[in-house]
């Protein structure tokens, strides 16, 4: 590839990353201007005052410590039951032979197309029948019966590392959980960060969930109070846009800090037959 190429290829991903990168650069430039600058200069990025005191108002006029806590325990217990659950399901599909097991792998494929909104009202009434109505465990409790997108991701990944290492292992004496476990499991930390990061991203982000399963605004996530505080301040446009930034900031940082993990997982989750 010659000099003026990859200068090409480089001036075309700055110039789409900045396009892609302002809208998140206007709300935290509009998160730290004072009312009056924003209805002067909206598009202005910018500010003439920083206005650091606009996040500390933010916080006090919602319950955002509450609303946080409530999020990471949703995030961390969604991720282990996740994880846990798909990786079970991923090693049975990809390294166990038995019979059936394509046919309903290909079940569990089909049941991706199907909407959230078809198993919404099912999973409601069952879900208030086991006593989990108005608890975080009702969004929780159901990521430890497996996700298809993830079964599958881990699944192409499983299937990648070398059979003869499971054999090897067997002719040891080592039981199908030990290989699971102590083989598999090491083998796949980059797809199993991937999994992770996608369930965190997607509880973190969930606003559905809480609607439906959650009545109590003490046990409301960041996503729902984040609705419930547009309401409230929906003319506070610069305390809307600290609001929004401190939902979205720990996302950011969290890719930031995983994205090569991340790569790495999506790169090496091949699609071996």
């Amino acid at each position: 590839m010659t000099w003026l190429q990859k200068s090409t290829i480089y001036v075309l991903l700055i110039f789409f990353a900045t396009i892609y990168s302002l809208p998140l650069l206007v709300m935290l430039s509009g998160s730290l201007k004072s009312p009056t600058e924003i209805q002067a200069n909206p598009n202005q990025l910018i500010p003439q005052s920083w206005q650091w005191e606009n996040y500390g108002a933010a916080i006090e006029a919602m319950p955002f410590w509450q609303y946080l806590s409530n999020t990471l325990v949703l995030c961390l217990g969604s991720v282990a039951g996740t994880l846990l659950s798909c990786s079970m399901a991923a090693y049975a599909f990809a390294k166990l032979k038995w019979w059936g097991r394509d046919k309903l792998f290909a079940v569990l494929i089909g049941t991706m197309l199907l909407p959230w909104h078809v198993t919404m009202i099912p999973r409601f009434l069952l879900l208030r029948e086991v006593g989990l109505y108005n608890t975080l465990g009702a969004l929780i409790v159901p990521t430890f019966l497996g996700d298809a997108f993830s079964i599958f991701l881990l699944r192409q990944f499983f299937r990648t590392i070398p059979e003869e290492i499971s054999e090897a292992a067997r002719i040891d004496g080592l039981s199908e959980w030990g290989i699971y476990w102590r083989i598999i499991l090491p083998m796949s930390v980059p797809a199993l960060a991937t999994v992770g990061l996608f369930q965190f991203v997607a509880a973190w982000n969930d606003f559905s969930g809480p609607l439906l399963f959650l009545s109590n605004k003490d046990k409301f996530p960041l996503a729902y109070g984040l609705e419930q505080f547009v309401s409230s301040y929906a003319d506070q446009t610069h305390l809307l846009l600290a609001a929004a930034t401190l939902f979205t900031l720990p996302i950011v940082v969290l890719f930031f800090f995983a994205q090569k993990t991340f790569l790495k997982g999506i790169a090496t989750t091949g699609l071996k037959d």
